[in-house]
């Protein structure tokens, strides 16, 4: 599939900024359903705060493409993704309450970030219809990592 042309949009950027908030609102409510019984490609991540070193828990979307996994934010940089960029490490749980230690690389605009947003597609409803409707803004402004299980001495 071929991907539009990156074009940064005001209107997307006012969109996806109140998603968040949203999100970020209802996190509280939705972490113990996910922790009791999943939702979709929902994970949790716990990386270091660039500044106090204490672990900062964060409910995203897991993306899988071409045998990847890949973690983001179509908006462009954020705290937890200046954070995980920072420390280069962090935990992930795909089944609470155990966790595996991840590296994340960040991706610089290519075939790899594109399989990224590409895979967007697998997020819960309606983020998967968000991203796909603004996938000119997310490819000119998104902030994607790939993210690989660090062997127990990397950790």
């Amino acid at each position: 599939m071929t991907l539009p042309e990156p074009r940064a949009s005001q209107a997307w950027r006012i969109y996806l900024r109140a998603q968040y908030r949203i999100i970020r609102l209802l996190a509280p409510l939705v972490g113990p359903y996910w922790r009791g019984y999943g939702l979709g490609n929902i994970v949790e991540l716990r990386v270091p705060g660039w500044q106090t070193g204490r672990p900062r828990p964060i409910l995203l979307g897991l993306l899988q493409a071409g045998g990847h996994w890949f973690l983001g934010h179509p908006n462009g940089d954020t705290a937890w993704t200046r954070n995980l960029e920072a420390a280069g490490t962090a935990e992930l749980s795909l089944s609470w309450p155990t966790t595996i230690p991840i590296r994340a690389t960040r991706l610089a605009p290519g075939e790899l970030r594109d399989q990224a947003i590409l895979a967007t597609s697998q997020h819960v409803f309606p983020g998967n219809i968000a991203y796909r409707l603004a996938r000119r803004h997310v490819r000119a402004v998104g902030t994607y990592f790939l993210i690989e299980v660090a062997l127990p001495e990397e950790a």
